[in-house]
């Protein structure tokens, strides 16, 4: 190897160290109000995962210097030395990739106002994922993006480079902030995360190939179990929010009539039409109410089939017929991971009847203070039924809902403030009285 190219790979291996030493954790960089912190669980994870990847490129660099220092560098070829300096940099910005993922999750918190309702968004989504019987819940870290959908990296899944994600990374559109209909994309994203922890979408695949084995349905039952994975989601959030999460979702799909109508088989969603139909069909199997029938019927003034092509229109009416059928096949569906519970017995569905969230609606309409100790769950179902009941303008909405994330935020905090003294107090008296050895 030349010595020209020696020193340049050496002074370019070094550079890369200089620049790994400026990216510094994110508590020691990101200024925010306590209220806006992300979880003690969910900081803990992150840098801890993202301290592992420094580690790991600052011993290749160090090792590459040490092979371009050593005796078996000097017979080495020029671009044998380059071929091994490309691959440590390739895993240099691997590194700073893994740091962009979360970047926006942390320096959103200190936006005033921003920050403590993403701090409150976090609480409302570990309180959506809950399900203490059946798994250990992963931190949720939430962030705002642009555009109207929202999206989940979740825990466990491979960050670049490999590693598994410490946390859940719930992005969440912005053009929703803030009102009742952010729980609606909030608590769907939730639900992915929950069926990875339950395996419920590959126990669902098993049940909905085996309808697919001949009769005048089997084209039906094909196109639900595509779009399987999406339809869980959307049942999560229905069996959490009630009318809210339907009122939410109309919020989203609410496009032009091309979009709405669009048969795209190579997307996992279910034709926008449909997938309100359907949250329809889940809310009116699990909370039985007029107010159903009520809402698809205004969907289906919104977007007229009459206009439709003979082919989608025969679609749209397959699907729909069965709806019932493939909704109670969804709720009563009892997956390993449940140990023998439906999943309409497991999320509980009982607590949330139209006529139960409209009688707290009133009575927290009196006693406001009533809401802030309600389940964030439970808050925004009672806000999305009171929408729905027509007692709730947009405008007395937006108050209530940026009071509760900042009521969840500070409690978040406070109660994490108190475990953590706790914690210190009990570790101090084991040090005092612990035995002389």
């Amino acid at each position: 190897m030349s010595p020209d190219a020696h020193n340049l790979l050496s002074l370019e291996a070094r550079a890369l160290l200089t620049r790994l030493d400026r990216v510094k954790p994110f508590v020691l960089q990101e200024t925010m109000v306590p209220a806006a912190n992300v979880s003690d669980l969910a900081a803990a994870g992150i840098e801890r995962a993202l301290a592992a990847s420094r580690r790991a490129v600052r011993r290749l660099v160090r090792s590459f210097l040490g092979w371009l220092h050593g005796d078996e560098a000097e017979d080495a070829t020029a671009a044998e030395a380059q071929r091994r300096f490309s691959l440590v940099r390739l895993q240099f910005n691997t590194m700073l990739s893994q740091v962009d993922l979360f970047a926006d999750a942390f320096s959103q918190r200190s936006e005033q106002d921003v920050g403590v309702w993403l701090a409150g968004l976090d609480v409302a989504a570990a309180d959506a994922l809950s399900l203490p019987d059946y798994y250990d819940s992963p931190a949720v870290v939430c962030y705002l993006d642009r555009g109207i959908g929202a999206a989940i990296r979740r825990a466990r899944t491979r960050l670049p480079g490999g590693a598994p994600s410490p946390v859940a990374l719930l992005r969440v559109p912005r053009e929703r902030m803030v009102g009742s209909g952010i729980a609606s994309s909030l608590v769907h994203e939730v639900g992915h995360q929950a069926a990875a922890l339950l395996d419920l979408v590959n126990s669902l695949r098993q049940v909905l190939k085996g309808l697919q084995q001949g009769g005048e349905d089997a084209e039906v039952w094909r196109l639900w179990e595509r779009w399987i994975s999406e339809i869980v989601a959307d049942f999560w959030s229905v069996a959490r929010l009630g009318i809210a999460s339907t009122l939410g979702l109309i919020g989203v799909v609410s496009l032009p009539p091309p979009f709405v109508f669009r048969v795209n088989l190579a997307d996992p969603h279910p034709i926008p039409w449909i997938r309100v139909k359907l949250s329809c069909a889940m809310g009116a199997a699990l909370y039985p109410h007029e107010q159903w029938s009520r809402v698809s019927a205004l969907w289906e003034s919104f977007y007229p089939t009459a206009t439709l092509d003979a082919g989608r229109r025969n679609l749209l009416a397959r699907l729909e017929a069965n709806m019932p059928a493939f909704v109670e096949l969804l709720a009563g569906h009892r997956p390993p991971a449940l140990r023998g519970a439906s999943l309409r017995e497991a999320l509980k569905t009982t607590t949330r009847q139209p006529a139960a969230l409209a009688a707290l609606y009133r009575n927290w309409r009196r006693k406001p203070a009533l809401m802030l100790r309600a389940p964030p769950t439970l808050a925004f179902a009672a806000l999305g039924q009171g929408r729905a009941d027509g007692l709730l303008t947009p405008e007395a909405e937006s108050k209530t809902v940026d009071r509760l994330l900042r009521e969840w935020a500070l409690r978040d905090t406070v109660r994490s403030a108190e475990n953590c003294a706790l914690l210190t107090a009990k570790l101090r008296a084991s040090r005092e009285f612990a035995p002389a050895t």
